[in-house]
């Protein structure tokens, strides 16, 4: 009896993972993920007016990806609202806060106009923190800048901490704009290989939007728990 619980129980397992192995990479040849990314960028509702702050979340390393784009977006805006001082809300680490701290004045960003507040490990954390920490920014108007996935959330969990004047600057990466279909027999591709010069779907939209598909399931899920514990 123990065994067909344990046989049923393994196959259930193996036929759902295996129906949502097959749904992600259905997925991952339309344009679902990608608008589903885009939404969570944007939901929370973009910034239209000239900031009093601007405030950069982090959390990953420096350098990466997630913080020099965090950084170039931080940057660009703090360059056209020159008024405008910029907070690094980050995890306590000094080492990443200053790598941060470089990166935006080699973008033309003055040292007088960065600040740290360096004890956020999580979101939620890091809006309470702000809220405590400086009452002098819970009027303002306020924006967060964040990766597009982790927008969302961070608007909802800032207005839920006490921030009603905040809006979202997501730090979306650059398109790149060019034809990356390349000759596959002048550069010496073998004639037994594929032939997927001429295919961007196979080389590189498919396998990003499967990226964005896992990306964007840990957001939602972690939207769920934020849900839970009434953090937003």
């Amino acid at each position: 009896m123990k065994k067909r619980w344990l046989k049923l129980i393994l196959r259930n397992l193996l036929f759902t993972v295996g129906a949502m192995a097959s749904l992600m990479i259905g997925l991952a040849f339309t344009r679902i993920p990608f608008d589903a990314h885009r939404w969570l960028g944007t939901a929370g509702g973009l910034c239209a007016s000239i900031p009093d702050v601007i405030v950069v979340l982090g959390g990953s390393g420096m350098p990466s990806g997630p913080e020099l784009m965090r950084c170039n977006m931080a940057g660009a805006l703090a360059l056209d609202n020159p008024d405008a001082e910029v907070v690094l809300l980050l995890p306590n680490d000094t080492g990443l806060a200053r790598a941060m701290t470089r990166e935006l004045m080699l973008k033309g960003v003055t040292l007088d106009r960065i600040a740290w507040l360096l004890h956020g490990r999580n979101t939620r954390e890091q809006a309470l923190n702000l809220f405590s920490s400086a009452p002098e920014l819970r009027s303002p108007g306020m924006t967060l800048v964040s990766a597009p996935e982790n927008m969302y959330r961070s608007l909802l969990t800032f207005r839920k901490a006490g921030f009603s004047n905040v809006c979202g600057s997501p730090a979306f990466d650059h398109a790149l704009f060019d034809d990356l279909a390349y000759a596959h027999d002048r550069i010496g591709g073998k004639t037994y290989a594929p032939d997927v010069s001429r295919s961007l779907d196979l080389r590189y939209n498919f396998w990003n939007q499967l990226k964005l598909e896992i990306t964007c399931m840990r957001e939602y899920a972690a939207l769920a728990y934020y849900k839970l514990n009434a953090w937003i």
